[in-house]
């Protein structure tokens, strides 16, 4: 790539990351006519053809937080189409993400105030998301933990904060608060917005198993908690443990049931007999107890019984 093609590319990046790839395509599409070899512009051209298609379809989408919604949902389809290139041009995915997640932050930031407790928890999670993907951590962390503020315990926001804090370095919150998040409701965590090195290495860990969808989303903390990743732990109150317990008494009853979903009730169940060992580990319970769950999860799973025990 000669220089001059060199400086005109950063010029297409910025109009990328100020959200205009109308701009950028057209100098892309001039640089073609001197330089129809650069990997580097071939993929920056790709990025700008997919972003101009996205924007006319948003464009017709009246409602201003919808226009939000569907942002995030193309970012997740730009993250699969560009995932089949096997160069990759850095500098333009940069470009990419700080142009779609800003636009989608200017959506969110108009409903930040919205009376409804549960769509307000969730604005302030989307606005927090976007302020992670724009490496605002500061800003990310107030929007999640506010939103954990308005409407706490929900898991997709706990996670999303775990993966604040395990960006900014803080490992152990973030490891409390996933294995917090993969407890509560594991199904409605979008893996795809996490990007922190301590889940990714663990959700490709469990991909690598050849778990998908809501199974590889159950697993997961099952194998954070082999795999030391899950390893914070807290005690429970006297309500938890009882919710616990009859937690697991139901899923038990359920399992016996032939036409069950044992793909997705073997890997939550297992999670739930390591959160009521940790309960009885904490309060020294007799070791009785613990055994009695320890034979449980050997019956139900004897290779992650070897694994849990070794």
């Amino acid at each position: 790539m000669d220089i001059q093609t060199e400086t005109e590319l950063k010029e297409a990046l910025k109009q990328l990351e100020a959200g205009n790839p109308s701009g950028a395509y057209e100098i892309t599409s001039k640089l073609f006519e001197r330089d129809l070899e650069s990997k580097e512009l071939s993929y920056t051209n790709r990025c700008c053809i997919f972003w101009i298609d996205i924007s006319n379809r948003i464009s017709k989408i009246s409602d201003s937080f919808e226009q939000g919604e569907r942002i995030l949902y193309e970012w997740k389809a730009f993250q699969s189409f560009i995932s089949r290139e096997k160069f990759v041009y850095e500098p333009a995915l940069y470009s990419m993400q700080k142009g779609f997640f800003t636009k989608a932050l200017a959506h969110y930031n108009k409903f930040l105030d919205e009376k409804d407790p549960l769509r307000r928890a969730e604005n302030y999670k989307k606005a927090g998301i976007c302020y992670k993907k724009l490496g605002n951590f500061e800003n990310a962390r107030y929007c999640l933990s506010e939103a954990n503020d308005i409407y706490p315990n929900l898991a997709p926001v706990l996670a999303e904060l775990a993966d604040c804090y395990s960006l900014c370095g803080e490992d152990k919150y973030g490891k409390v608060l996933f294995r917090e998040a993969f407890f509560l409701a594991p199904e409605s965590i979008d893996i795809d917005f996490l990007d922190s090195e301590l889940i990714k290495c663990l959700i490709n860990k469990t991909s690598a198993k050849g778990y998908s969808g809501r199974i590889l989303l159950n697993w997961i903390p099952v194998y954070g908690v082999l795999g030391g990743v899950f390893n914070v732990r807290r005690e429970l109150n006297s309500q938890e443990v009882g919710r616990l317990k009859q937690s697991i008494y139901a899923m038990e009853n359920e399992y016996k049931d032939p036409s069950c979903n044992a793909e997705v009730l073997t890997p939550r169940l297992l999670n739930y007999y390591f959160w009521l060992i940790d309960h009885y580990v904490l309060t020294h319970e007799n070791v009785t107890k613990i055994n009695e769950v320890l034979l449980k999860i050997k019956i139900l799973d004897s290779s992650i019984y070897e694994m849990y025990v070794k």
